[in-house]
C-alpha cells in the first residue's frame, strides 16, 4: 500500500471545503420552494423502479408503484445517513488538535448529512400527505446505526463510500434524465447529489488514511465485516420490499384490483432490485475483491 502524500491529501480537503461553500443549499429556499407532491407524479425512474418488467400493471398502477418505491428510496437514505454522520463525527476527533482544514471539511460533511436527514424526514411527511394510509418503513434508523457502527471503521467506511458512489450513479444515469418524474422529487436528489459528490471524496481520503494503519490480517477481518454489512443491507431491503409489496397489493385491492400470487411475487422481486457499485480494488487483494463482489452480487 502506497502512503498518501500529505500535501496532496490536504489539497483535496481544501477543495472539498471550497465545493461545499459553492454548492451549499437550503431546504426551503432551494429545494421545496413552496411545492408539494401530486398523486399524478411519478417518483422513482423506471431504471430504478423496474416497472418496465411488470407488463400486467396499468400505467396508473406503475406510477403508484414508483411512488411507493420512491418513498422507500428516500427513507433508506435518511436511514444510512444516521450512521454515516456518527462515523464522520467520530473520525473528526483525530483532527481536533491537529489539521484544522481536514477538521473543517469533516464538520461541513456532518452538517450537510444532518440537513439531508431533515430533508428526507420532510419528504416522508409530504409523501404521506398524498398517498393512501398503510405504508410502513420497517427499519429503525437508530437500531440500524448501532448495529453498523459495531463493525470496524474500515468496514463502515467501505459501506459508506459504496453507498455514496451509487447515489451519484443513480442520479446521473436514471433520475436526472427522466422527464416524467415529479419535479420536486427530482430536485431533492439533484441537491442531495451536489453535496454527496464531495462526501465521496472525503470518504475515500479517510478510508485510505485508516487503511494505512492496518495489518493485512486486520484488513482481511475487516473485509469479512464489510461482507456481513452487505448481507445486513440485503436483509433490510428484503424486509422493506415485502412490506412495500403488501402495501401496494392492499391499495390495489381497495381499488378493486386483486393481483394473482404470481404477480405479487414478481412485484416483490422487482422491488428488491438495487444497484450497489463498488470501487474497492485500490485497497484490497484480488481474493478479498472476489469475496466482496460475490457479496455485492446478492444486491443486484
Amino acid at each position: 500500500m502506497n502512503a498518501i502524500d500529505p500535501n496532496f491529501a490536504g489539497s483535496r480537503y481544501e477543495r472539498c471545503i471550497a465545493i461545499s461553500k459553492r454548492v451549499r443549499w437550503d431546504i426551503d429556499k432551494d429545494v421545496m420552494r413552496g411545492r408539494s407532491f401530486s398523486p399524478a407524479d411519478k417518483f422513482l425512474p423506471d431504471g430504478l423502479s423496474q416497472v418496465r418488467d411488470f407488463n400486467f400493471l396499468s400505467a396508473e398502477e406503475k406510477r403508484f408503484l414508483s411512488q411507493v418505491q420512491g418513498r422507500t428510496y428516500a427513507n433508506i437514505f435518511g436511514l444510512v445517513e444516521r450512521f454515516i454522520n456518527a462515523k464522520i463525527l467520530e473520525l473528526s476527533k483525530d483532527y481536533w488538535l491537529g489539521d484544522q482544514v481536514a477538521l473543517e471539511a469533516l464538520v461541513r460533511f456532518s452538517d450537510e448529512e444532518l440537513k439531508h436527514q431533515e430533508l428526507f424526514r420532510r419528504i416522508e411527511g409530504m409523501a404521506s400527505d398524498v398517498m393512501p394510509e398503510g405504508y410502513t418503513f420497517m427499519p429503525k434508523p437508530d437500531d440500524v446505526a448501532r448495529a453498523v457502527l459495531a463493525s470496524s471503521t474500515w468496514a463502515v467506511l467501505a459501506l459508506t463510500l459504496d453507498i455514496e458512489l451509487f447515489t451519484q450513479l443513480h442520479y446521473r444515469e436514471s433520475i436526472e434524465s427522466d422527464e416524467e418524474l415529479s419535479p420536486l422529487f427530482k430536485d431533492v436528489f439533484l441537491y442531495h447529489w451536489k453535496e454527496e459528490s464531495q462526501h465521496a471524496i472525503l470518504d475515500e481520503l479517510e478510508w485510505t488514511r485508516h487503511d494505512q494503519t492496518m495489518t493485512p490480517e486486520a484488513r482481511d477481518r475487516a473485509v469479512d465485516e464489510f461482507i456481513a454489512l452487505v448481507g445486513a443491507v440485503d436483509g433490510i431491503l428484503q424486509m422493506q420490499a415485502a412490506a412495500d409489496s403488501k402495501y401496494f397489493a392492499a391499495v390495489m385491492a381497495a381499488r378493486g384490483r386483486i393481483a394473482s400470487k404470481q404477480e405479487n411475487e414478481a412485484i416483490e422481486r422487482g422491488v428488491l432490485k438495487a444497484y450497489f457499485g463498488t470501487v474497492l480494488s485500490a485497497l484490497v487483494t484480488q481474493d478479498q475483491m472476489r469475496r466482496i463482489l460475490a457479496a455485492l452480487a446478492q444486491l443486484q
